[in-house]
């Protein structure tokens, strides 16, 4: 319980604006990681240099802040709210398991500069991530999907 109560510290300034803060997540993602955008169809067209500040990124980005904060509340009672989630990044979207952890650490940048998460946080988040993406893996591993 210990490491959500540090990142929900934190949790605040990002959840004020979350379309910003979203945007700037995926747009990072994406100049980080180049290949992570194919993984999202809708946003392929757009070229690097348009995609921050891009509304159907900063939306996006926004429905990604909005579903990790109802991770993070529910401090690890996550069950519910996780199953769904992994069934769809399995059977719909194909998300690899890598995926999750490169935008682990671009949250821990974004989190850092815009909602003040040291390095005791920054700990912290990483160990919630691990827990949340070990439950992906498993229920990837229930539904056939080598992730």
């Amino acid at each position: 319980m210990a490491d959500h109560e540090l990142v929900l510290k934190c949790w605040g300034a990002v959840e004020a604006n979350y379309t910003a803060n979203g945007g700037e997540v995926l747009t990072r993602l994406f100049k980080e990681h180049p290949d992570t955008l194919k993984l999202f169809p809708k946003f392929v067209g757009i070229a690097q240099s348009d995609l921050a500040g891009n509304a159907a990124v900063e939306a996006h980005g926004a429905t990604v802040l909005k579903k990790l904060g109802e991770l993070l509340k529910a401090k690890g009672d996550h069950a519910a709210l996780l199953k769904p989630l992994a069934t769809t990044h399995a059977n719909q979207h194909k998300i690899a398991l890598n995926n999750f952890k490169l935008i682990t650490e671009v949250l821990v940048k974004v989190m850092e500069e815009k909602a003040g998460l040291d390095t005791v946080g920054q700990a912290a988040f990483r160990r919630v991530m691990e827990v949340v993406i070990g439950d992906i893996d498993v229920y990837y591993k229930e539904l056939g999907f080598a992730g």
